[in-house]
């Protein structure tokens, strides 16, 4: 194999990206991709889209040649320095109310309060402050728009309406809190208060409560006698008799003025006083109204706490954190019609759904059963489902079509293997399931935008089921058409105003980058409208003619950019916030290399520093980072999540280092196999790419493979450990940062997706948690463990800690942060973690 020799990076500073990519333009995307596209899961690898003979791929030359500066020297002291120093980036960018305005946010200057920016169209690139009196009519918690242009909107605890004629009128201000704004088929705005939906007339302010609920017993005028002596008590005293026929009469007249005068509000729904809300929706027409319920059982134990050691009144402090897996107990929601016209509630039961019933865990029971020496039979029982919901699902799972008559909801199996798109029969009280999602491992908690045309009764969605995601329509009833597909993803889709177009991102070109790209809803040729080449987002503007991208690249922190969708002039950058400072220290910039696995078809791809002097014949030392989140995609030629780590690795390589930043199986990015490999195995594939990454160093970049360490926080401390402990031959030394040790005691809604729930599945966990193989550490190993961490908990750090001592193992360290949360906060712990780390590597490479 050819070595990887100086010749490669100094290519890195003339070979422009968008020349490469030129191969596979966005305009080709469809053709090109469809004959690769396959029904089966097993041959969905990544490289039939990306099978040019490139070694690698580099940032573009916007970012610049490598600079390396004589006097700029990179310390630990400035790169671990509060962040503020790079600069302020623009943040949450958006539109203004009426779409005039770009909107966006930058922290203060040593402050994390945050002000926020506005620019015209006209000017865009000349910003300046909101007024804070002005604030509401910039900014916005939700906003909707009638067909007619008037536009309402929800400010902190006020709603405002803007007129056609640009008057703006404030409907509330504090009071009964209103949420989910809405249009009705009549004008009226709609909205949630409390335990009711109102209707709002913007032509007189009059309100009407369309519908409300309570848990609690349904009030009764008069009861059925309890037992013998109540009946009888009602049959021999007339003083009884009498009252109970009072209080009947009342009630029978409430009843009939209620039914003759609209004054009357309808009586509220009563559910179960035992159940919770979970999410309501009410149709535009308000006839309907779709209810989620589920038994209001608590969500954590008392025994679900932190201790807080330092405090103002150096007391420790007892902080209440979330349940464990190995404690998850099924959620089932029920779903309800609410007829509001006539007063009737009906239950939606699942039994129409595909596979509502399947026992999809048999096998993995049978093999832990069998582990048993038991006998697991198969139970067709219904299966605990749920509305959809997650961190990357902000929105409804309830759907109404504008014009009332068609509601879909989106649903999900508990045990993480179905996801269901269903619309209601409203006359037959039934769900009707449109696309079911299923998958042997898990399905993905993103890529599950879905929603109505504006136009039409017709369905949009993303859905995995092809092995990457891609976005469909579908008229109810009818089968699905694919808007986009290949050996890519998409996300963050919107639907134009008039229904012809789709928007979205997609990293299509290569899986590192991200552009923005538009489709037509009735099928054909995907258009690029961006080729920045790095990670690109955007929000199209409330007329749909605009774009404001926020972009950033390997080595320069995000910024903003406008463009015209019609237009084909390239996007226009509006911002400049990256200090001096920070663009005069000599980053580096790394390569993007496609690494060859030896246990998949496709490749592993990574980032890769070399340092200034690299000579192909002197061995080096070499780094390995480990990225975090395990579902998280960090060789891209964008600006990283880790950018403090970027900096590190910059610091390395200036120091002589190769560092070697992989995008192991589990990463985002690369499809449904590549994302499930570690499906009831976590810590083994990955461990095995880290292996193939290891050895690409050694023969193509001349690295000493006894002098290798690698670093990594969250799942990559994880990774630490299972590499560390289970191939001990592969790691000089490591060091594992607010690290995962056992997987039983982590969160429900990320681990039983990949490993089920320790009860059902205790063989996944055991071959998965590193403190099952503490035995195996032979090198130097440093753990950095937050205190306040209530995402992986001390606790976790505290039990392997214990384990390693018992094991009498001597080569580890322990360094605790008293006061920081999983992501650190303070400077001086930051700069004191990677002085440790630094430290490591220093004396074991």
């Amino acid at each position: 194999m050819q070595k990887f020799s100086s010749l490669v990076l100094a290519s890195s500073i003339t070979l422009l990206l968008s020349g490469c990519a030129n191969t596979d333009s966005g305009t080709e995307l469809n053709a090109k991709r469809s004959s690769a596209q396959s029904d089966t899961l097993s041959s969905r690898a990544p490289k039939s889209i990306r099978n040019e003979p490139i070694a690698s791929y580099t940032p573009d030359i916007e970012q610049g040649p490598v600079q390396y500066s004589e006097n700029g020297e990179i310390t630990l002291k400035q790169i671990m320095a509060d962040p503020q120093w790079l600069g302020r980036a623009p943040t949450n960018m958006g539109w203004s109310i009426d779409g005039s305005h770009i909107v966006y946010e930058r922290e203060q200057p040593n402050s994390k309060l945050k002000d926020v920016y506005i620019a015209s169209l006209d000017a865009a690139d000349k910003s300046v402050k909101a007024p804070l009196s002005q604030l509401h009519q910039y900014k916005y918690d939700e906003r909707v728009e009638r067909e007619d242009g008037v536009i309402a909107y929800r400010f902190k605890d006020s709603v405002y309406v803007q007129f056609t004629n640009n008057e703006v009128v404030q409907l509330t201000r504090g009071g009964s809190f209103l949420s989910s704004l809405s249009f009705m088929t009549d004008g009226r705005l709609m909205a949630l208060s409390g335990n009711s939906a109102i209707a709002i007339d913007l032509t007189n302010g009059s309100r009407e409560e369309l519908v409300s609920w309570s848990f609690s017993d349904e009030p009764e005028a008069v009861a059925a006698p309890k037992d013998y002596i109540a009946e009888q008590q009602q049959s021999l005293i007339q003083y009884i008799a009498k009252k109970r026929k009072n209080r009947e009469a009342k009630a029978n007249a409430q009843n009939t003025l209620a039914a003759n005068n609209t004054s009357i509000a309808p009586d509220a729904f009563y559910f179960d006083k035992t159940h919770k809300l979970v999410g309501v929706s009410v149709s535009p027409k308000g006839n309907f109204a779709i209810v989620a319920t589920t038994p209001d059982t608590p969500s954590r134990d008392d025994s679900d706490i932190m201790p807080h050691y330092i405090q103002e009144d150096s007391r420790i402090a007892s902080k209440p954190v979330r349940r464990k897996v190995a404690d998850a107990e099924p959620i089932n929601h029920q779903l309800w019609l609410l007829d509001l016209a006539s007063g009737e509630k009906s239950l939606l039961n699942y039994f129409s759904l595909p596979g509502y019933n399947d026992d999809v865990l048999a096998d993995v029971k049978a093999e832990n059963a069998e582990a048993k020496g038991e006998r697991y039979d198969v139970n067709r029982l219904p299966r605990p489902i749920t509305l959809l919901s997650s961190w990357n699902w902000q929105k409804p799972s309830i759907s109404w079509h504008k014009d009332g008559e068609q509601v879909a909801v989106m649903v999900e199996a508990w045990d993480n293997k179905d996801r269901w798109i269903a619309t209601v029969d409203l006359d037959n009280q039934r769900l009707v399931n449109q696309h079911r999602l299923h998958d042997d491992a898990w399905v993905n908690y993103r890529f599950n935008s879905f929603g109505w045309f504006n136009n039409s009764e017709t369905l949009y969605y993303q859905s995995e089921h092809s092995g990457y995601a891609h976005l469909y329509t579908q008229v109810p009833g009818q089968s699905p058409k694919a808007l986009t597909q290949g050996t890519f993803i998409t996300d963050s889709p919107t639907l134009s105003n008039d229904d012809m177009w789709m928007y979205f991102t997609a990293n299509s070109k290569h899986p590192g980058i991200f552009e923005v790209y538009r489709v037509k809803t009735a099928g054909g040729e995907v258009e690029a409208l961006t080729n920045l080449n790095g990670l690109t987002e955007y929000e199209l503007s409330p007329d749909n003619t605009t774009l404001v991208l926020s972009h950033g690249k390997v080595s320069r922190p995000p910024e903003l950019y406008v463009k015209a969708v019609d237009s084909t002039q390239a996007a226009t950058k509006i911002t400049d916030t990256v200090s001096d400072a920070f663009t005069a220290m000599p980053w580096a910039v790394p390569n993007v290399v496609a690494i060859p696995s030896s246990h998949t078809d496709a490749p592993i791809y990574a980032r890769v520093y070399l340092p200034k002097d690299y000579q192909a014949d002197k061995p080096l030392k070499a780094v390995v980072f480990n990225h975090g989140a395990g579902y998280l995609q960090n060789a891209h030629l964008g600006w990283s999540l880790y950018f403090r780590e970027y900096m590190f690795n910059s610091m390395l390589v200036q120091q002589g280092y190769v560092v070697l930043d992989m995008d192991y199986r589990a990463s985002a990015g690369y499809g449904r196999d590549w994302r499930t490999a570690i499906y009831r195995n976590m810590g083994t594939p990955e461990v095995q790419d880290l292996r193939d990454g290891v050895n690409w160093l050694v023969e193509n970049a001349n690295v000493d493979r006894k002098r290798i360490g690698t670093y990594g926080g969250s799942y990559g401390g994880f990774l630490t450990f299972m590499s560390m402990f289970n191939a001990p031959d592969l790691f000089a030394a490591g060091a594992a940062l607010r690290p995962v040790t056992d997987w039983a005691h982590y969160n429900i809604g990320y681990t039983s997706n990949i490993l089920n729930t320790p009860d059902v599945d205790p063989i996944a966990y055991e071959r998965s948690s590193p403190i099952y193989f503490a035995e195996g550490l032979e090198k130097p190993l440093l753990i950095n463990a937050p205190m306040v961490d209530d995402n992986v908990f001390f606790h976790d750090t505290v039990r392997l800690v214990q384990r390693l001592i018992e094991l009498e193992k001597e080569d580890f360290e322990t360094a605790i942060y008293p006061v920081e949360p999983h992501g650190f906060v303070q400077p001086s712990s930051w700069l004191d973690e990677y002085r440790r780390i630094y430290k490591l590597f220093e004396e074991n490479l």
